[in-house]
């Protein structure tokens, strides 16, 4: 056994002898058993699978001389070149898909981003008017252009859905009754007539919601509209104050002069507070004024308005951080939130809105929400 092993050797190194020498591969002899180990893996058919995997010791099987060797898909291997024994591998650079940018960064440099950017130059630059008021314009342009008919068609969504609850109790009411009667019949559960119950009623809401074309779902289009606009705006005057993007560079300097008052220099933050103080209390009171209108508010209600409150609270320092034209944008926005806010509740453009009356609907608003503030907060 082990003289005919040292014949299969011997014929191999032959062999290899011969296919090193028609390569043109100089092998130096301490290589030989390298390239032998190399010749005889990369002879060897592809294994598919373990049943077609041949056996170790099922040499004579392996048809070897029909596989050529395949010197050029080795990396360390080239005909060209003597081969070496020891071979060095080089440990790979995984390929890195971020650029070395946060989120923040990759949002502050996006395309809608730079859009507002120009928006604000071309609203500057039209009009003519110092960049404080160039802010404040397009600020009060953008919430009556886009947000207040969005408000209207929320309060209109609103209105539907407000007076379906009436017609929701009645057949909630007949439901159960036909349930009770189906479980004498049949001998339910009672936590099978639960189940029937919940399943049919929210069958029956859905198709009146589909009917009144009033889903809750589309009282929320404001928010997903409003939210990024907000963000891209707030973005775009932060790029433009600290000369962030190539258009910013030039007009950091007209930022710079282009305040009024106390804030005089848009670049930085308002030393005085007064912006980001007056910014959290017009926050807290469109708060209370949305929560006035509910006369009895459910618990998950009062935790929507507390945390409205608590990040109403929290958006005072972090104005106080952020350059003056960032904190000028957020005052704008939250006093016309606030006017938009008290529009609505007008009996009058509700009427010219065509938005249903509800059972919360008062001749006068205004009145009714300066008593409710001060019985709950003063008395």
């Amino acid at each position: 056994m082990v003289s005919g092993l040292a014949k299969f050797l011997q014929v191999e190194r032959r062999f290899v002898s011969m296919l090193c020498q028609k390569m043109t591969v100089h092998v130096r002899p301490g290589s030989l058993r390298t390239l032998h180990q190399i010749t005889y893996l990369s002879s060897r058919p592809p294994i598919r699978s373990i049943s077609h995997a041949p056996f170790a010791c099922d040499h004579h099987t392996t048809h070897r001389s029909h596989v050529p060797l395949r010197v050029a898909t080795l990396p360390c291997l080239r005909p060209s070149l003597p081969l070496k024994s020891n071979v060095c591998f080089q440990p790979c650079r995984p390929a890195s898909t971020t650029s070395g940018t946060g989120w923040y960064e990759s949002l502050a440099d996006s395309t809608p981003v730079h859009l507002t950017e120009q928006l604000l130059i071309s609203v500057h630059q039209t009009t003519g008017l110092p960049w404080w008021a160039s802010i404040v314009c397009t600020t009060v342009a953008l919430r009556t252009v886009v947000t207040l008919p969005l408000g209207a068609y929320q309060a209109v969504i609103i209105a539907k859905v407000e007076a379906l609850q009436v017609e929701i109790a009645e057949l909630a009411k007949r439901l159960r009754y036909e349930i009770s009667v189906r479980a004498k019949e049949k001998g339910w559960t009672e936590k099978h007539c639960r189940y029937q119950f919940k399943k049919n009623l929210k069958r029956i809401v859905s198709e009146l919601y589909v009917r009144d074309n009033c889903h809750p779902f589309k009282a929320s289009l404001l928010i997903w509209v409003q939210l990024p606009m907000w963000v891209c705006l707030s973005l775009a005057l932060r790029n433009l104050s600290l000369g962030v993007s190539d258009a910013a560079t030039a007009l950091q300097t007209e930022l710079a002069v282009g305040g009024t008052l106390w804030f005089s220099d848009l670049t930085l933050p308002d030393s005085t507070w007064i912006m980001p103080v007056s910014l959290g209390l017009i926050n807290l009171l469109i708060t209370e004024v949305f929560a006035l209108r509910r006369i009895e508010a459910s618990k998950f209600q009062k935790y929507v308005t507390n945390f409205i409150r608590g990040i109403s609270l929290l958006m005072i320092p972090i104005a106080g951080t952020v350059p003056s034209s960032m904190a000028l944008y957020w005052l704008s926005s939250s006093c016309v939130g606030l006017g938009h806010n008290l529009l609505l509740r007008s009996p009058r453009f509700r009427r010219l809105c065509c938005i249903p009356p509800t059972r919360s609907d008062s001749d006068t608003p205004y009145r009714d929400i300066a008593s409710s503030f001060v019985s709950k907060y003063i008395k």
